[in-house]
């Protein structure tokens, strides 16, 4: 079944593509690096359809400045070792923009490569604070807020909303899930009564987690924080609902997919995970959505409206460069022009980060995320 699923989406990818072989050196080739197979598909290749829809879209209204935009896409699994091979293959091939990586580890990987060429690229989901704070990759830019926002909302939501005192830390060991862990032990300790009584991280693609689940058991804790991914959280919150342990589940956009609910089923129910906001209520995010559904047969999936922003961005940047590829001039661009995209209207910061995105925390009901409506005091 899941093969048949992913099978038939990305035939409907390439069928979008593919007339586009023949426009030669009058094309605008858009790198797209990410996870295209493995576990963490489920990220990767609703973002990689965003693409692909943009990418038709603007190429129907005639391209830009004439030129038609060619889609060129590697998959690295999210894994930096695949990252780095995938950023080498899409340079060799002269990519000069890229929407992408999905991870953070992935893009930490890919980025000295791209930053070495001056290649622009843009993330939907890479959220580790270090790809815009440390100043190393000046040419990356994201549509997603980062890592510290993530925590800062996690930690907030965990105290006020649900009166978390003692607060068990979990993490996947990688450089999203542990920074977004270190970073909530920071605000914990900094600012609020409540208490970090465990820290540690797992190894991704265990059979099962219950001895850390029996270390937190024992810990007293009354909320587990856990950064990571869909795969390790459903384990996880399985293994917590069959000791019939009490304690809230918190996590973030790592965990919020539809994917969580179909690994964890009833499991999954009060489940609380951070994400992007919701704009449902915009016409370009249900048109956007809509395109999505009726070319692939399926919903969207996670940081697809992230992916469409990302993609707008950087080809609307492309054309107020006037069509050349000129790096300065598209982060200029990026920097100044305001896009109206299915997350809002959004533009990029000196650091690279989004002006106009945010996030909110859902919980897992009667199989659906739904918007807490939390506001932080």
């Amino acid at each position: 079944m899941r093969f048949t699923k992913w099978t038939g989406i990305l035939v409907a990818a390439f069928l979008l593509t593919a007339p586009l072989a023949g426009y030669g050196a009058q094309t605008i080739k858009l790198g797209i690096g990410g996870a295209h197979t493995g576990d963490l598909a489920g990220y990767g290749v609703p973002a990689l359809n965003a693409a692909k829809l943009v990418v038709e879209k603007v190429n129907a209204s005639g391209g830009i400045h004439g030129m038609m935009v060619e889609i060129v896409q590697q998959d690295d699994q999210c894994k930096p070792e695949l990252s780095t091979n995938a950023a080498t293959k899409l340079i060799a091939g002269d990519i000069r923009i890229v929407m992408g990586h999905t991870c953070s580890g992935a893009n930490k990987a890919a980025l000295p490569l791209y930053e070495d060429k001056k290649i622009v690229s843009i993330s939907p989901s890479a959220t580790s604070p270090e790809l815009t704070q440390s100043g190393r990759f000046p040419h990356f830019f994201r549509t997603i807020p980062s890592d510290d926002a993530q925590a800062r909302l996690g930690v907030d939501f965990a105290i006020q909303a649900l009166g978390a005192k003692k607060i068990a830390l979990l993490h996947d060991k990688g450089d999203y899930g542990k920074g977004y862990c270190e970073f909530a032990k920071k605000f914990i300790e900094e600012g609020s009564e409540a208490k970090v009584v465990f820290f540690e991280g797992i190894t991704p693609g265990a059979v099962d987690y219950s001895s850390a689940v029996q270390k937190i058991a024992r810990s007293g804790a009354d909320t587990l924080i856990f950064g990571g991914y869909y795969p390790e959280a459903s384990k996880l919150v399985t293994a917590i609902r069959a000791r019939g342990m009490k304690i809230n589940f918190v996590s973030e956009d790592g965990v919020k997919t539809e994917k969580l609910l179909e690994l964890a089923g009833k499991d999954a129910e009060g489940v609380y995970a951070s994400s992007n906001r919701e704009y449902g209520h915009l016409p370009i995010t249900q048109e956007a959505v809509a395109r999505h559904k009726e070319v692939f047969g399926t919903e969207p999936g996670q940081f697809f409206e992230l992916a469409y922003a990302a993609t707008q961005a950087l080809l609307n940047a492309v054309d107020k460069a006037g069509g050349d590829q000129d790096p300065e001039a598209i982060m200029k661009a990026l920097r100044t022009e305001y896009v109206e995209t299915p997350v809002g209207k959004i533009r990029f910061d000196e650091r690279g980060d989004c002006e106009g995105a945010g996030f909110a925390m859902f919980r897992v009901v009667d199989g659906k995320f739904v918007d807490q409506k939390f506001e932080a005091k």
